[in-house]
């Protein structure tokens, strides 16, 4: 069967079909880079597709010569690490008792998860908890905290604590393990494909944001790169805030949002092909095991 016609026909059609699923896919982005490196004139004339026409790296000379970008990196990068560290222990912490229908009040507090999905303060309420009530505004943890378990997470990872078989925690009641031995012995490093996907999650989410340093943030030298980046955007008409020349500002104007997106987008990219394995496992097992 494997050698037949219809089998070979199925083999290509589905080639084909996958590989423009792919050029669809890769189109924006690969446009994004070639309008970053392409000259104003150039983009202003719609010449630009996937190749860069008239090469320049003048707006990316302007960002990484700025000392201040790599500072603002740093935040990110400790933001991301030590707010997904928080976030997926914290939601394992709460998802894995969840998954235990034996366990007292259980069914108590499952809705209360839920409710938070639907409903929530909004935004004034939110500001003066977390700038009043916590005093936590112009500090990392205003980044970190109020964001760091989503009741979407831990119904996934709920629902995959609960495919474990009982068999397994059960022989390690038997060899002398406890209820905390047993989650952070067996369960946990059982399950790696769905705490990847959590991790994906939560550092794209940390990483991309904006808006929520804007709001908490006054220091300039604690911001993130994804806010910097958002202030040159903002700025880029004025020549002086930009710290350009005037021969390199209507440039700097015409790429500075592919290049921002391309820099803000790139280090995700690259951790994305080191967890896709568990991503996909964790994702299939949480959605489909009810």
């Amino acid at each position: 069967m494997g050698n037949s016609l219809s089998y070979r026909l199925f083999r290509v059609f589905n080639a084909f079909v996958m590989l423009l699923v792919v050029l669809f896919t890769l189109y924006p982005f690969l446009y994004l880079i070639a309008q970053s490196f392409s000259s104003e004139s150039a983009i202003y004339a719609g010449k630009v597709t996937i190749f860069p026409v008239e090469f320049t790296a003048a707006t990316y000379k302007l960002i990484l010569s700025k000392p201040d970008f790599y500072l603002y990196y740093w935040n990110t990068l400790v933001y991301s690490v030590l707010g997904t560290f928080i976030a997926v222990m914290g939601t394992a912490i709460l998802a894995y008792p969840l998954s235990k229908d034996k366990l007292r009040l259980n069914k108590f507090f499952i809705p209360f998860v839920l409710f938070t999905m639907y409903f929530s303060g909004g935004l004034i309420p939110n500001f003066i908890l977390i700038s009043k009530t916590l005093h936590m505004r112009d500090t990392m943890w205003a980044i970190i905290i109020p964001g760091a378990i989503s009741a979407f997470n831990v119904i996934l990872m709920k629902t995959f604590f609960a495919s474990i078989p009982n068999e397994v925690e059960e022989a390690a009641k038997v060899d002398g393990l406890g209820g905390y031995g047993i989650f952070w012995r067996i369960v946990l490093p059982l399950s790696k494909p769905i705490l990847a996907t959590m991790t994906l999650f939560c550092i794209v989410g940390i990483w991309n944001n904006w808006f929520g340093p804007a709001l908490y943030l006054q220091s300039k030298e604690k911001w993130p790169v994804a806010l910097y980046l958002r202030q040159i955007i903002d700025s880029t008409v004025s020549t002086a805030e930009v710290g350009a020349s005037a021969e390199t500002s209507t440039q700097i104007a015409a790429t500075i949002k592919s290049a921002a997106m391309v820099l803000t987008s790139l280090p995700i990219i690259c951790i994305y092909p080191f967890v896709q394995k568990y991503f996909v496992q964790g994702m299939m097992i949480g959605s489909v095991k009810g």
